[in-house]
């Protein structure tokens, strides 16, 4: 279509879109779960719709409501497509080809349910506009709930047994979804029906009231998922339940109740993950308390493992890995003793190193949350650069800052025992 043909698209298309999505009245079987004195689709609404269009499809727009061409309902829902969610369900009521075309329409907006009335449109929506492919629930409201799962917590259950219930089940009918997101969802139990999603690639879930659930109930999803982020505490299971996900790029699983060992990661799991953030409850996971002082090497050796296969496995991190662990001696454990008062703190805390393509790692005091005060000696894991390489300058530099923090506990590669510590508080007292 040239300038020539039609001059002014705000005159001659966007006018009359706005005229007969706004001012036409409901077709006489409009869902009765649309109020009838409901806003109407705005005229801020149409202009967003011209705005992405091609000129050929301008043109057809226009000659459909001039009466000059009736357009296809697969034409009519590639423009719904640039809607929301609400404003498609409201356009669709203009006749019956275009509520033909609000059923193929594959919206690009997410919807919210939030509350009793954006579940009652949800409820229009698992028929009206099947397609839906993000989908967010939220909380609905005092004094209601979604109905209880299987094996459902009983105490909640009592305590909310006179809230008005809603059918979650119904979102099954959403089966071209690609992500689901739960935050504060009145839920209680397991809901196999939340992992029945062919094509779910994200998975969220923050605080879903009494959701629980195991991590195999996933298995279902192995083909399709890209990230899963789970920070709810009732979920269960091992985190190797999800090591053949071919496609797994994000894991948060922060906050759970997740079990499993970072160890039993092996050579051919988690091929293609970037960010893993596993819970204090896996053996190795962020935060991790470790009870033996011996232990830790080969946790050390196999984040290193890791990092060798994929070397940009904690790359979210900025480089930092303690962000990424978090490690220390658990004050449970046996190696454990208390500081002496006016003297460095016992090496208690994990430091992961890098000094240029040189990685290792060392016990130290840590006087904020990544700063280290005092460290013993490094424990290298890759050999020391050739003088000769172009290596060798970048890992020489920032040796210096780094051999800076060996002073109180030079010589030492793990913490000394309480004896020895004494000793070294000892001869700080006598050169004072």
């Amino acid at each position: 279509m040239t300038s020539n043909s039609y001059p002014s698209i705000n005159d001659r298309l966007l006018s009359p879109i706005e005229e007969s999505l706004s001012i036409m009245h409901p077709s006489t079987d409009a869902s009765p779960d649309i109020a009838a004195n409901e806003p109407h689709l705005s005229y801020e609404a149409a202009n967003k719709i011209v705005k992405k269009l091609s000129p050929d499809m301008v043109e057809n727009i226009f000659k459909f409501i001039s009466g000059e061409e009736v357009m296809r309902a697969t034409d009519i829902a590639r423009i719904l497509s640039y809607l929301g969610c609400e404003e498609i369900i409201r356009a669709r009521r203009v006749s019956k080809k275009w509520r033909d075309a609000a059923k193929m329409t594959v919206p690009t907006s997410e919807f919210v349910v939030d509350s009793v009335r954006s579940f009652n449109t949800m409820r229009v929506m698992t028929t009206a506009l099947p397609n839906l492919q993000r989908l967010k629930l939220s909380e609905l409201g005092r004094g209601h709930k979604y109905c209880d799962g299987e094996d459902p917590d009983e105490a909640i259950a009592a305590e909310s047994a006179d809230h008005s219930t809603h059918d979650i089940d119904i979102i099954s009918n959403f089966t071209r979804l690609q992500s689901l997101e739960i935050y504060d969802a009145p839920l209680n139990g397991i809901y196999p029906v939340l992992f029945n999603f062919p094509l779910l690639q994200k998975l969220t879930i923050r605080n879903g009231g009494g959701l629980s659930g195991n991590l195999r109930g996933l298995r279902v999803l192995k083909h399709t998922l890209e990230k899963v982020d789970i920070n709810h505490y009732h979920i269960t299971g091992n985190f190797m339940d999800l090591a053949d996900f071919p496609h797994l790029k994000e894991l948060d699983l922060w906050d759970t109740d997740v079990t499993g060992d970072i160890r039993d990661i092996g050579e051919d799991d988690f091929q293609v993950l970037e960010r893993p953030i596993l819970p204090e409850s896996v053996r190795g996971g962020t935060s991790y308390k470790f009870q033996h002082v011996s232990e830790v090497p080969s946790f050390m050796h196999a984040i290193h493992r890791l990092l060798q296969r994929t070397p940009n496995l904690f790359e979210f991190y900025d480089d930092d890995l303690w962000d990424a662990f978090g490690w220390s001696l658990s004050k449970q454990s046996p190696d454990w003793y208390d500081t002496e008062i006016g003297r460095p703190r016992p090496p208690f805390d994990l430091h992961y190193i890098r000094a240029g393509v040189r990685t290792g790692w060392s016990w130290c005091s840590l006087w904020s949350s990544q700063d280290v005060d005092h460290s013993c000696e490094i424990n290298w894991l890759d050999p020391e650069p050739s003088s000769e390489s172009s290596d060798y300058e970048a890992y020489m530099e920032e040796m210096h800052g780094i051999q800076q923090h060996i002073n109180f506990y030079k010589g030492y590669y793990e913490p000394p025992n309480e004896q020895q510590y004494r000793r070294l508080c000892e001869g700080v007292r006598q050169r004072d």
